[in-house]
Parts: C-alpha cells; sequence; structure tokens
C-alpha cells in the first residue's frame, strides 16, 4: 500500500536507536523526510550518516538535545521545519525511567518517572499542535506501552505514566480533531534491539528463563522488533489512516488480553 507520505516531514525524538529508529527507516522508505532527535550527539549522528548514505542528505536531518525540555523541543521542531519543510507529523518517543519495585518509590523517582514518559509526550504533542492546527493538517504519535493497559508488574511510575500517556492521546484527539488533526498512540510489547533492556536481559543468566515466558505469555511466541513497530507508526502517521484518532494499538504479539 503507498502510504502517501513522501515528501512529508516527521520529526521523531528517541530517534538514535531501537523503536525510535525502526519508525524513522519505515518512514524514510515511504519516502518521508524524517528529523530525528536524542540526547546522544555521537550517536545522533551516527544514526544520521547511516540513514543519509542511504536515503539522501536532504531526507535526513537530526538535532541532539533533551526533548524533555520545551525550549529543546521547539528548537528540534523550528530547525526540522527551516531544513526539511512544514511539519506532517511528530513521534514522541521518549520514556522509561529507573525506578525501584514495590510501593516505595520516593518523591524525586516519581516525578522524573513521570517527566520522563507523560510530561516529555505532552510537550512534544503540544508543540507540534501549535504547528499542525492552523494548518488543518497532520498527525501526532504518542509511544506508549502495554504497562499502560493491564496491569503487568511493571514499576510504578512506568505503567502508571504509560496509562496517562494513552488517555492523553485520546483527549488530545478531541480536542485537535476539529482542525482534521489527528493523535494516536502505539503501546509496543517486548522489542528487543541492540542496547535495549530486553536485550540485556536475554544476554544474562536468566535468558532462557524470559523465553518461556515469552513463550507462554504471547499467543505469537516470541519477541518483536523495532521495524515491526515502525511499519505500524507509518501506518497511523499517513494519510492513509485518516479515519483513525483516539486510538490506543497494542502492537505485542497479542499479549494484553
Amino acid at each position: 500500500m503507498e502510504l502517501d507520505l513522501k515528501g512529508r516531514v516527521v520529526a521523531i525524538a528517541g530517534a538514535s536507536r531501537g523503536i525510535g529508529l525502526g519508525i524513522a527507516e519505515t518512514c524514510l522508505a515511504e519516502g518521508a523526510k524524517v528529523a530525528i532527535s536524542a540526547r546522544n550527539p555521537e550517536a545522533l549522528e551516527a544514526t544520521r550518516l547511516r540513514l543519509a548514505e542511504r536515503y539522501g542528505e536532504d531526507c535526513v536531518w537530526a538535532r541532539a538535545g533533551d526533548m524533555r525540555e520545551t525550549n529543546e523541543i521547539e528548537a528540534c521542531l523550528n530547525g526540522a521545519e527551516a531544513e526539511l519543510g512544514p511539519l506532517w507529523g511528530a513521534v514522541a518517543n521518549v520514556g522509561i525511567y529507573p525506578c525501584p519495585p514495590g510501593i516505595e518509590v520516593d518523591d524525586e523517582t516519581w516525578d522524573a518517572g513521570f517527566r520522563q514518559n507523560l510530561d516529555a509526550a505532552y510537550r512534544l504533542a503540544r508543540s507540534a499542535l501549535r504547528r499542525l492546527v492552523p494548518r488543518g493538517e497532520g498527525s501526532v504519535l504518542l509511544i506508549s506501552s502495554i504497562a499502560g493497559i493491564d496491569a503487568m508488574g511493571s514499576s510504578l511510575t512506568y505503567g502508571v505514566a504509560k496509562a496517562a500517556v494513552n488517555h492523553l492521546g485520546q483527549e488530545l484527539a478531541r480536542l485537535a480533531g476539529p482542525a482534521n488533526v489527528r493523535v494516536n498512540a502505539i503501546a509496543p510489547g517486548n522489542i528487543v534491539f541492540q542496547g535495549g533492556t530486553w536485550a540485556e536481559r536475554l544476554s544474562g543468566p536468566r535468558g532462557d528463563v524470559w523465553r518461556r515466558w515469552v513463550d507462554r505469555e504471547v499467543p505469537l511466541k516470541r519477541f518483536g522488533a523495532p521495524e515491526e513497530i515502525g511499519s505500524v507508526a507509518a501506518f497511523m502517521l499517513s494519510p492513509r489512516a485518516s479515519f483513525m484518532t483516539g486510538m490506543v494499538a497494542a502492537v505485542d504479539g497479542g499479549q494484553t488480553r
């Protein structure tokens, strides 16, 4: 299916690796122009060079920065539009923060977890919608988690914040819908990529235990890959999903029930 993303500008946070990179590569393969951001400038530039070599220098732009901060988000989106053209879509892919298991979460960790997983999503969505709503077109995508759909024993800050991200997307969809701007969320399941949490677990001493757990809990009996999230994301960002808004799409091999 032709997704009609050719020449459209999509800004993706957290795109130097993993799910963000999978989304960037899929959008580029569909002909989009992509602005990528991440906090590590060296890793981000290495990713930009690799993507530019494959898809063209004029299709990829990058800016390192902390995408939890409003001024950094604004600078990134302003730069993306100056270099690539008017924004069509934005992907809020910022999340995870270390949190101890159990009930006893100190105030600092609690606040930091919500800042990382919820506040960053809202601030990027807000900055994108400021541009898209007056133009009367475009799409915002929030990257959530299946931990925000079901209580799965994840850390309190992560699961609760991601549940709030899901609700945030639905509220923003109602607010932006009259301007023909869509807001959706993807809730990934267990996605393996180099440097990610699952890659570390699988390479550790309990790797076989985790593999048996996935075999038991996931109907497709395997882990997912970033490009599988990327394919769904590209569709949801695209004009082909023109009647889809306020949706939380679980991409998890059937794990959530």
